[in-house]
């Protein structure tokens, strides 16, 4: 079975940058790909990045290209998320999940097990 939880979320300043982790356990978790997505006020789900299997292929939503950056160290069972220049539309709670596909997709139904949620605020 597997487990994830998040962590690294704060309080910031627009601009300002933040490190996300996503920590797991179970032995299915090395097997396939993951996502990052983040709650908004608007959105339940909104996809924000995913990473293959391996950490040598990830995608990116629009909003954050070239200003968020994903990766993993596999056999850690560790997932990270890079956030630079914060900006308030960035405001969320960012979840990690866990897919059995080779690489995350944008579709929240593809991944099979999620973590609870860090918080990020971003103030202008």
């Amino acid at each position: 079975q597997v487990h994830l939880v998040e962590s690294g979320g704060g309080s910031v300043q627009a601009g300002a940058s933040l490190r996300l982790s996503c920590s797991g356990s179970g032995s299915a978790l090395s097997m396939g790909g993951m996502g990052w997505f983040r709650r908004t006020a608007d959105k339940e789900r909104e996809f924000v990045a995913a990473i293959s299997w391996r950490g040598d292929g990830a995608h990116y939503s629009d909003s954050v290209k070239g200003r968020f950056t994903i990766s993993r160290e596999r056999e850690a069972k560790v997932m990270y998320l890079q956030l630079n220049n914060l900006k308030p539309e960035d405001t969320g709670i960012y979840l990690c999940a866990a897919t059995s596909h080779s690489i995350g997709t944008i579709l929240p139904n593809t991944y099979h097990t999620w973590g609870k949620g860090t918080p990020v605020t971003v103030s202008s």
